[in-house]
């Protein structure tokens, strides 16, 4: 069975996984497949969870907030915010939903900061322009 790397890159860590027999992610076009020997091929991932199989072990499962993936030369490299893997469905998703909703409400938090120190800029704009 013909064998490829996987390059995992994320934010803060990078990790390379040897002997990949097979891998299925998303795009905006739908599902795909990649084996050995496939031709060069880039596109971006959708959010979600991906998979791939190491030899003929048991499917692992790779939650990614959307990334680019680029195959060449047998290997595949993914770059990505963050990214984690396991064989269990459920955790890794439950992983997955977890940093989803941390993430979203440090954008709220950010976006409500935002928003206030708007509030105060115009505020002594407009008391700079009475003066």
């Amino acid at each position: 069975m013909s064998e490829f790397v996987l390059e995992l890159n994320g934010a803060t860590r990078l990790e390379r996984i040897e002997g990949v027999s097979s891998f299925v992610g998303e795009d905006a076009s739908g599902q795909f497949g990649l084996l050995a020997g496939h031709s060069r091929h880039a596109t971006v991932l959708s959010f979600g969870l991906a998979r791939f199989r190491v030899g003929a072990q048991d499917w692992q499962f790779l939650a990614l907030p959307g990334g680019v993936a680029y195959f060449d030369a047998d290997v595949l490299r993914i770059s990505t915010r963050r990214f984690l893997y396991g064989p269990d469905f459920r955790e890794v998703s439950g992983a997955l939903r977890k940093e989803l909703v941390a993430e979203e409400q440090q954008i709220t938090t950010v976006r409500t900061n935002l928003r206030h120190l708007e509030e105060e800029m115009l505020r002594r704009l407009w008391e700079m322009g009475r003066r």
